[in-house]
């Protein structure tokens, strides 16, 4: 299937960079471009995207806005570009419920792969972003994206969602989950989902953080 993609950047040097890279790719359709939050939710809600690519640092509505609204009105997955030094703008994303987070110096590949991967209902976290996390989270003087205490609705997962919230937190696609505990891909998808419900989660980027905060 075609994956179609909205990219929002408010850079036109950057967003011509993006849309020149994606279109040249097979597999994948750029419907629209916006310069700003706001008309990347104007889009959004217009042409149903398979998922935005989201600056964070945009005038009128900010990407993190924008991710929180086209999250909670099930518009599209979103892929948000950040900078090394923006950790305040990666922590929003992640409680707004961003799929995926990529540098904005990636390689063309790395962009291509981190589309495809978020497309197919996968989370994705630039490696460099995920030490910073991880870090984030081992100081405890510092303010957190979420309650480090363990989540309450923990208790109420079962044991096969234990485990796959375990590997989400090591990172492993739901192929490689399915391998893992020996379980067809599409029964990985349904653990995920059941799981995300249960801990009130809004991708499987912020499980995969919490299940690194928590130790499982």
């Amino acid at each position: 299937m075609t994956i179609r993609v909205l990219v929002a950047e408010d850079q036109s040097a950057v967003r011509a960079g993006l849309v020149l890279i994606l279109r040249a790719a097979p597999g994948i359709e750029v419907v629209g471009q916006a310069a700003d939050g706001e008309e990347a939710l104007a889009l959004a809600r217009e042409l149903r995207p398979d998922l935005v690519l989201m600056d964070v640092r945009m005038p009128r509505l900010d990407g993190v806005s924008a991710t929180r609204v086209v999250v909670a009105e099930g518009l599209a997955d979103v892929l948000v570009l950040t900078t090394f030094d923006l950790d305040e703008y990666v922590f929003g994303a992640l409680r707004a419920g961003a799929a995926g987070f990529l540098l904005k110096d990636a390689e063309a590949g790395e962009l291509l792969t981190a589309v495809r991967t978020v497309a197919r209902g996968e989370g994705l976290i630039a490696p460099a972003v995920t030490r910073r996390l991880i870090a984030e989270f081992a100081a405890p003087t510092r303010v957190r994206p979420r309650d480090a205490a363990p989540h309450a609705a923990l208790g109420t997962l079962t044991r096969r969602e234990r485990e796959v919230l375990s590997c989400l937190g090591e990172g492993l696609s739901n192929a490689e989950i399915a391998g893992r505990l020996e379980m067809a891909e599409a029964t990985v998808k349904t653990h995920v989902s059941r799981l995300l419900g249960k801990l009130e989660l809004r991708s499987r980027v912020q499980a995969a953080v919490l299940a690194q905060e928590l130790g499982i």
